[in-house]
């Protein structure tokens, strides 16, 4: 378009105009991550007393999320996709819902037209020369929302950094712009433990030289990252990050030379992290930010020769099944892109796919690997997905081997003060002798 400018120009608005065509009974789509519009945020909420019925959806978000709060429950339902910690509270309340899908299927609900979206509020960093503005750190689910929704808000906001990849959206495509600065938040990983770091030793001794990894955000996927400094010439193809793998990619650790998709590319849909994260990844070449249905695609996971998934969980049984959604049947997150690179990983040649999880929670007490799931708690992973499971007492691989042979393999990788525990259980559900 020779003259966009004009075009941006008449598109203006300010954020309280912009969502004054919002409506009882239709469905908002907020950007996901760090990315999520803070000004069209509280906009929304300034239109609380007009509204009601609103369905708020979004996979995870990061910073303020007022449409959740009690005095807004007539106005706005929030619809997660994955459970984040800004509205468990409200999902556990049930005064949201949450709906458990795979995160590479789930664009496919809007495009379906199972999930059709009235507004899409989605953030940006102000155009280029062109008038592309790019979505920074949250490709993700958000491009697919936004080219899909009814209406189109954007947020143009000079801290977002612009990435590179199929990541922009065109000042054409927008309904109403609303330029407005802040700073993006920050994700803080937290302390990284001494069980942490035994998990990341033990990883580390599954990855080959030349691996591609699936990497995410928090203390483990950290600790993993920062035990690989011994290897070489790893890739990355992963739906998300943080700081820890700048490190990796500047001391020549990660160069993505011997991927067999997309090589010289770091390839992932969203990012996570500190201030220099996102500077970092501004402008940056290295990095190829693709929609999750392509990044979190099994058939595509699976593409990449010696691909290493690395995935947490909340607990699991002595026969296999993986619980990382939910505390017995009360919502915590979400299935996320779990059982996309589990599975992804399985189908790549020389492939490791690795559920990790501290041995113990609530400071010991309590053992993560345990005899049966809470009753009502949800399968994300199922035992017939499971290859490898790794705590800070070591590795267990649970591929093709029997129900007694696993009980026994995960029954040595608990907490010692529950080993005897587990094998005793482990006798009566398996006729262990």
């Amino acid at each position: 378009m020779v003259n966009w400018r004009s075009v941006y120009l008449s598109k203006q608005d300010t954020a309280s105009g912009a969502l004054a065509a919002v409506n009882s009974g239709e469905r908002v789509y907020v950007h996901m991550g760090v990315a999520a519009p803070q000004a069209l945020l509280t906009a929304l909420c300034e239109h609380a007393p007009r509204l009601s019925g609103v369905e708020v959806l979004h996979c995870i978000t990061i910073g303020n999320a007022p449409y959740t709060d009690e005095k807004f429950e007539a106005s706005f339902r929030h619809n997660a996709l994955f459970v984040s910690a800004n509205t468990r509270r409200a999902v556990q309340a049930g005064r949201a819902d949450f709906i458990p899908i795979f995160l590479h299927e789930i664009e496919g609900l809007f495009t379906s037209g199972a999930l059709p979206i009235d507004h899409a509020l989605i953030q940006c960093a102000p155009p280029d020369r062109h008038g592309y503005m790019s979505l920074g750190p949250g490709v993700d689910i958000s491009l697919t929302a936004a080219r899909q929704a009814r209406r189109l808000v954007v947020q143009v906001n000079p801290r977002m950094p612009r990435t590179c990849g199929d990541s922009t959206l065109h000042v054409a495509e927008a309904s109403v712009i609303v330029e407005a600065e802040h700073e993006l938040p920050e994700f803080l990983q937290g302390e990284m433990t001494d069980a942490h770091r035994e998990i990341g030793r033990h990883v580390a001794a599954l990855v080959p030289d030349r691996a591609t990894l699936q990497v995410g955000v928090g203390g483990i996927p950290e600790a993993v990252l920062a035990a690989l400094h011994g290897h070489r010439d790893l890739g990355v193809h992963t739906e998300m990050f943080s700081d820890g793998l700048i490190p990796l990619i500047e001391s020549g650790v990660v160069t993505n030379a011997h991927k067999t998709l997309h090589p010289h590319k770091v390839v992932t849909s969203f990012a996570m992290g500190t201030r220099a994260l996102y500077d970092y990844i501004d402008d940056n070449p290295v990095f190829e930010f693709l929609p999750n249905a392509y990044t979190n695609d099994p058939y595509v996971i699976g593409q990449n020769e010696r691909m290493v998934a690395v995935n947490a969980a909340l607990e699991v049984d002595l026969s296999g099944q993986v619980c990382s959604d939910s505390i017995g049947p009360v919502p915590y997150s979400g299935i996320g892109g779990q059982v996309d690179f589990i599975r992804g990983a399985a189908r790549s040649q020389g492939g490791v796919p690795v559920i990790a999880l501290p041995a113990t929670a609530k400071g010991g007490k309590l053992s993560r690997i345990v005899p049966v799931l809470k009753p009502g708690a949800g399968v994300v992973t199922s035992r017939g997905d499971v290859h490898w499971v790794v705590t800070e007492f070591g590795a267990a691989y649970l591929h093709g081997r029997n129900l007694r042979q696993r009980a026994e393999a995960l029954t040595g990788i608990a907490h010692p003060d529950f080993r005897e525990e587990l094998a005793r259980a482990a006798a009566t559900q398996f006729r262990l002798g």
